[in-house]
């Protein structure tokens, strides 16, 4: 990825985490006694749950790698499949005390560290290590938020399974356009020389 790429993805996450939280400042803390940085907290998380993949997805495109594009939709929708479907097997209930059974895994974080995996492992550390902090914001939002929708187990679940699906769906982006070659056998000499467009 180029340094046009890079500087656009930093752009991307600023502006998403600016627009993502000015709503919340002229908010003043309720009766339960929750503060301003908690609703700050949830609402951040709220927009890189899909900020994140969003963010994935982008950078496949701008770098017109169409076999990332394809190994992205295969690892997030499978990471989002299998997310919803433990959320309906083990219907354990919120740790907030509300008669929601959808607690296990935490979905947001399946979705950020889904997104962040994917940029790391196509794309390298480089490019992955501030998505997997921003993933990471997603998960603490999800337990430290006004009403705690989520314990660590269900955060440690749902980031194992974003960064699992993405692990078995995606290969690392090839760096190497410009390959040579050479073999010989019985007296004869190859020289091959290969160019990836």
């Amino acid at each position: 990825m180029g340094k046009y790429l890079l500087v656009q993805l930093k752009y991307l996450f600023v502006t998403i985490l600016f627009f993502g939280t000015t709503n919340i400042y002229g908010q003043l803390p309720d009766e339960g006694g929750h503060e301003q940085w908690e609703y700050i907290l949830v609402d951040t998380g709220d927009v890189l749950q899909l900020a994140i993949p969003l963010t994935a997805l982008t950078a496949t495109l701008v770098e017109k790698d169409f076999e990332g594009t394809k190994q992205f939709a295969y690892s997030y929708g499978s990471a989002m499949i299998l997310t919803h479907s433990l959320k309906y097997l083990i219907h354990k209930q919120r740790p907030e005390g509300r008669e929601r059974y959808d607690a296990f895994p935490s979905g947001h974080t399946s979705s950020a560290f889904s997104g962040a995996s994917f940029i790391q492992k196509r794309y390298g550390w480089k490019y992955g290590w501030p998505a997997y902090v921003l993933a990471t914001i997603v998960g603490v939002s999800r337990m430290e938020g006004p009403d705690g929708f989520h314990d660590i187990w269900d955060v440690i679940a749902g980031a194992s399974v974003g960064i699992g699906t993405t692990y078995l769906f995606t290969s690392p982006y090839p760096r190497n356009h410009f390959d040579i070659g050479f073999a010989s056998g019985n007296g004869n000499y190859l020289l091959t020389m290969t160019y990836r467009f």
